[in-house]
């Protein structure tokens, strides 16, 4: 009769079956449960161990006389659900934090590149500290919006300062205007080298870096924070052979800037 919403709060059938036994019975021993169910009293003693382990059933022992066994308040089942609930809703942010990374090793053993998103200002921290376990040069397309970076202030300086720490060197191309100049004169102390260049030519809506393997899209904009990670040897290396030109032609002259072209993928 019960035994549906029984499983649907948790239980297994067979214990969804004994706890409504014991309901019916009240207080029992577990041969009187045995006769009223289709179970082995072998079984049924398993069975009232989980019971008693989840809190629905109660064993009491008096000396020279048979074990009896009492269900709990049917209450207990809505604590029973609850508990399952939440069980649920950890092991979906458990597998939320992993599947990325799933997924992307499935993408590469595949030979297709791998894939991440991360959503929202902790996912913005988690791809940094990625970009920091690659340990590699990184090569940066940089949008400096000091407005949008305020959640983040500092976070930034603790990834700076682990950047340093690590050795990890930065060449960045950002827009020639006051906050690139501001950034650029940060360059030896938090080494980098950064080349600037008028926004007509760059006019960068997201940032990009590329290091090691992988290429990570950035966006910081309200309401929009999110990134996205491109695990592929080719990807890297084409995105790289752009950054290449763009630094190149940058260098050229303070005002030399890369054409449209070489900065396209922004």
């Amino acid at each position: 009769m019960y035994e549906q919403p029984l499983t649907q709060a948790g239980l297994n059938p067979e214990q969804a079956a004994v706890y409504e036994i014991l309901l019916k019975t009240g207080p029992s021993p577990a041969r009187k449960i045995a006769q009223n169910s289709p179970y082995k009293r072998s079984l049924i003693y398993k069975i009232l161990d989980e019971l008693i382990a989840v809190g629905l059933a109660t064993k009491k022992d008096e000396v020279g006389k048979v074990s009896i066994f009492e269900p709990a308040h049917p209450l207990k089942l809505k604590e029973l659900a609850e508990k399952q609930a939440e069980a649920a809703r950890q092991t979906q942010t458990v597998l939320d934090s992993v599947l990325p990374s799933l997924v992307s090793d499935f993408n590469l053993i595949s030979g297709r590149p791998g894939v991440k998103f991360y959503e929202g200002l902790e996912g913005v921290k988690k791809m940094h500290e990625e970009i920091l376990a690659e340990n590699k040069e990184i090569l940066a397309f940089v949008l400096i919006n000091s407005e949008w970076e305020k959640p983040l202030v500092q976070f930034w300086k603790q990834y700076y300062m682990m950047r340093i720490k690590k050795g990890i060197k930065v060449r960045a191309i950002t827009e020639n205007n006051a906050e690139g100049i501001a950034y650029q004169r940060l360059d030896q102390a938090q080494l980098r080298e950064t080349r600037l260049v008028p926004k007509e030519k760059i006019n960068l809506e997201i940032e990009k870096n590329i290091f090691g393997d992988k290429v990570a899209f950035l966006s910081m904009k309200p309401g929009q924070q999110m990134a996205t990670m491109i695990h592929s040897e080719a990807v890297a290396n084409t995105e790289r052979a752009i950054f290449e030109m763009a630094w190149m032609e940058a260098g050229q002259n303070p005002n030399a800037t890369p054409s449209t072209a070489l900065v396209s993928a922004q």
